[in-house]
């Protein structure tokens, strides 16, 4: 049997040999309580220092507070209803994003837009923020901007260095957010050069472990202490994130963040040739005549989406792991709602229901070759002699 092809890394990612090995220490030796006062978890509280500094060198940041949580999802909910409820003057104001955001930025926000806030998306078409709707949304009652960097869908790659320039001249009280989930070590996007005031990170789409995440804070916004805490308790994580923190999911993230800043020059450069060498074959083979790509203006290294005109997504998807290739079909996130629907995401990229409907996405990591894509290629291209049927 052919060895299993996984190009489904922007789901989830295997444990780095760094991480596992720093998860192992921490299991097993580096075992104590941070807020132990004896030697055990004074030693757990300097490896949690210690880790807190490798994922902001990462980020590329010295200043300002990382908050530890248990991933993507509750970083984002604690920036966007954290910063709502932070000042009683906020209620029923006016929060901008995208459209087609990630579920865990989506949700909240519905949330708050039933409690009367004003939420404003701006239209993505083609993989682009519409710079002149974001400008026309911009008021003093704009108290939240929260833009993903790279969509999970699509691989659109955002402007946003001057989306977060436009808001902060316009909206003296908005705090900036993004979800970097899809880019941390994957491009360039550190907070001081795309100018943001918070950032979403998470661990198990760089190699650590699942269940660990964070969200960066800027010093002006803990300083203004502009964030209310989403999970009271013992007060840890500067007392916005309560409860005893996962010190093997953070030990795994800080190895995991110090392995991919060490090697991302390479590793972002065999994504990018994985994915432009499967572009190039399906762009220029007949064979691939009914296969759409979905190209944004400023794709992402690691992300291609495509459709097969007439095939539902669900079946190329099934078809290709009976294969042994994996792939996507939406976000892992949002795969088990009870209520099927063609993704916001790919609706706002400019594609019919139908398009959607058909869409897969391939992810990939340094590990992925292009013997690899041949496989795929080879498959998929026997799939639509097979399952192929013009809708």
């Amino acid at each position: 049997m052919e060895p299993i092809i996984y190009f489904d890394h922007s789901a989830t990612t295997r444990v780095c040999p760094e991480a596992a090995a720093a998860v192992q220490k921490t299991l097993t030796e580096d075992f104590g309580n941070p807020s132990s006062r004896h030697l055990v978890g004074r030693a757990a509280a300097d490896l949690l220092r210690s880790s807190r500094a490798a994922v902001l060198s990462a980020l590329g940041v010295r200043d300002g507070a990382f908050v530890f949580t248990s991933g993507g999802t509750e970083a984002n909910t604690l920036a966007i209803l954290g910063r709502a409820e932070a000042k009683p003057r906020f209620a029923g104001g006016k929060i901008l994003t995208t459209a087609g955001e990630h579920a865990s930025v989506e949700q909240p926000l519905a949330l708050l837009e039933s409690r009367g806030y004003e939420v404003v998306r701006i239209p993505v078409k083609g993989g682009q923020l519409d710079m002149q709707a974001l400008e026309a949304a911009c008021d003093s009652r704009v108290f939240l901007a929260t833009f993903m960097t790279t969509n999970n869908e699509t691989g659109a790659c955002y402007d946003i260095p001057a989306a977060a320039a436009l808001v902060r001249r316009l909206c003296r009280d908005a705090v900036i957010h993004t979800d970097a989930t899809q880019a941390f070590l994957k491009l360039p996007c550190s907070p001081l050069t795309m100018g943001v005031d918070m950032m979403t990170v998470s661990g198990h789409k760089i190699g650590a472990m699942k269940g660990v995440g964070g969200l960066w804070l800027s010093p002006a916004v803990v300083r203004a202490r502009a964030l209310s805490a989403r999970t009271p308790g013992g007060g840890q994580e500067d007392g916005l994130r309560s409860g005893t923190e996962n010190m093997p999911g953070i030990a795994s993230f800080a190895a995991a963040a110090t392995a991919g800043k060490a090697h991302f020059a390479e590793n972002a450069a065999k994504t990018a040739a994985v994915r432009a060498y499967l572009c190039d074959r399906i762009q220029s083979d007949p064979a691939f005549a009914d296969v759409l790509l979905h190209l944004p203006a400023v794709p992402a290294p690691h992300i291609l989406s495509l459709a097969v005109r007439g095939l539902p997504g669900e079946t190329l998807l099934n078809y290709l792991s009976a294969c042994g290739i994996c792939v996507s079909a939406g976000s892992a996130c949002s795969s088990n709602a009870k209520h099927a629907h063609a993704s916001f995401a790919l609706l706002a990229f400019g594609l019919s229901e139908k398009e959607a409907g058909s869409t897969v996405r391939l992810s990939f990591a340094p590990s992925n070759t292009k013997e690899e894509a041949d496989r795929f290629l080879h498959v998929l291209s026997e799939g639509l002699k097979t399952l192929y049927r013009k809708g």
